[in-house]
């Protein structure tokens, strides 16, 4: 009797903190609450009642209670399984009420005749018709373990696993007290309902994960196509613009890529950082959708007011790109197009533009702009000017290597000349087409 007290106490206490567990978890509806809360509760019940008729104290004065006891038991207990379909959120209330129903009637009836169980002087006794209730209690328990199937089918072999370690569970509590008459049924029954929850459980996380991939998905895809846009306004206004956009977002891939492989900036160049600069490079000149015609598509050198009036465009730039992107995106993104947009046409000796910063002062992916940016520019025909060859090009970023550009960053770009050539020849016969 020790043994069974303590199966009784543990399936107790197991329900009290599956519970509790429900109660405050703030991952389910309150109707999927009260399906949790309403199975747990009903399984606690019919562990306290059978605990009562098999605690061996009978009294033969207690039969009339016992008796009541027990036809409750009786019938709620095969509606378990029901009620946890529920909780899975197949929501069966009539056929809950119907099971409930069909086994209150077939236990009164038959309770007076002692064909499911009755009470004599040595206590509780199953009678001839005991198989009656086990037909209702398995086919609620095949019913839960097939509706897991349906519900969990997304899990794949998941799903599978769950119901094959259900189904043990509940052979190993409820076939010892059909056959042996080992009273660990409920035990088995209060494991077994863990597991669902459990199940369940990673179920609503698994649909919470793949919505939050869906709006991530969708996030990213309305940033792509507002950068998408922002760039456009400026190709519309210089076409030779809006294909130097293009170019230069292979570039600043490319160097990115390079640069980790050869071993530098590996800390800050992650794959993040690498979709990242390739993505918000086209934002790079957004700044200048401000600039008049007059100076933007002016054939000539600009003058000392001109060229005042253009530098206006990277400082301008970034408070536009705060200013759109606030409220869609969050602030890692917003920073790091920021920093690009903004910082681009500094210089590492600090002569650059608009605050004059030197060095690693500058970030990082506007460094690698600024290489990208005035490479194409001087490979590039402008309305001002005639194009360079690659070689010329790279003898100029050479040359500027420690004063405009980061030196570690120009080394790299100049040992894998060919990469960028064949962005070069890429882009222009696609042109061509």
């Amino acid at each position: 009797m020790t043994f069974y007290s303590s199966v009784f106490v543990l399936t107790e206490v197991m329900m009290i903190a599956m519970t509790l567990h429900v109660f405050f978890y703030t991952g389910f509806t309150k109707v999927q609450k009260a399906w949790f809360i309403l199975t747990f509760g009903t399984i606690f019940f019919c562990a306290l009642a059978e605990y009562s008729v098999h605690c061996g104290y009978y009294d033969k004065a207690f039969d009339i209670p016992l008796t009541i006891l027990t036809v409750i038991q009786f019938s709620v207990a095969p509606i378990i399984g029901i009620l946890f379909v529920g909780a899975l959120g197949i929501h069966q209330k009539k056929l809950a009420f119907i099971y409930l129903a069909i086994n209150l009637i077939v236990e009164i009836v038959a309770a007076p005749f002692g064909w499911i169980f009755y009470f004599n002087d040595d206590g509780y006794h199953r009678g001839n018709l005991f198989f009656i209730y086990g037909i209702f209690y398995f086919s609620s328990l095949i019913y839960l373990l097939i509706s897991m199937l349906i519900v969990g089918k997304r899990f794949r072999n998941r799903d599978k696993l769950t119901a094959i370690m259900i189904i043990v569970v509940l052979a190993a509590g409820i076939l010892p007290m059909t056959f042996y008459k080992i009273n660990i049924t409920y035990l088995a029954i209060a494991i077994s309902s863990i597991l669902c929850y459990i199940y369940y459980n990673d179920l609503v996380q698994h649909d919470i994960q793949e919505e939050l991939v869906i709006n991530q998905e969708r996030i990213s895809n309305m940033q792509v196509h507002m950068i998408s846009g922002m760039a456009n306004l400026i190709e519309n206004r210089d076409l030779e613009t809006g294909e130097h956009i293009t170019r230069t977002s292979e570039y600043v891939k490319k160097i990115s890529e390079l640069t980790r492989k050869d071993g530098f900036y590996k800390d800050e160049i992650t794959d993040h950082f690498i979709e990242l600069i390739y993505t918000l490079a086209p934002m790079h000149d957004i700044g200048k959708i401000i600039i008049p015609d007059s100076i933007l598509k002016k054939p000539g050198k600009l003058t000392k007011e001109e060229f005042e009036v253009m530098k206006t465009h990277a400082s301008v730039g970034g408070n536009l790109v705060r200013d759109v992107l606030a409220g869609i995106t969050d602030d890692e993104y917003i920073s790091f197009a920021e920093d690009i947009v903004t910082y681009h046409h500094e210089r590492w000796d600090g002569t650059g533009y608009p605050k004059k910063l030197k060095e690693e002062e500058i970030p990082l992916s506007a460094r690698i702009m600024a290489i990208a940016d005035v490479f194409d520019a001087l490979v590039s025909e402008r309305c001002y000017k005639k194009a360079m060859t690659p070689d010329e090009a790279f003898k100029i970023i050479e040359e500027e290597s420690g004063t405009h550009f980061d030196p570690t960053l120009v080394k790299v770009f100049l040992n894998h000349k060919n990469d960028f050539e064949m962005i070069l020849r890429k882009e222009k016969k696609s042109k061509k087409n």
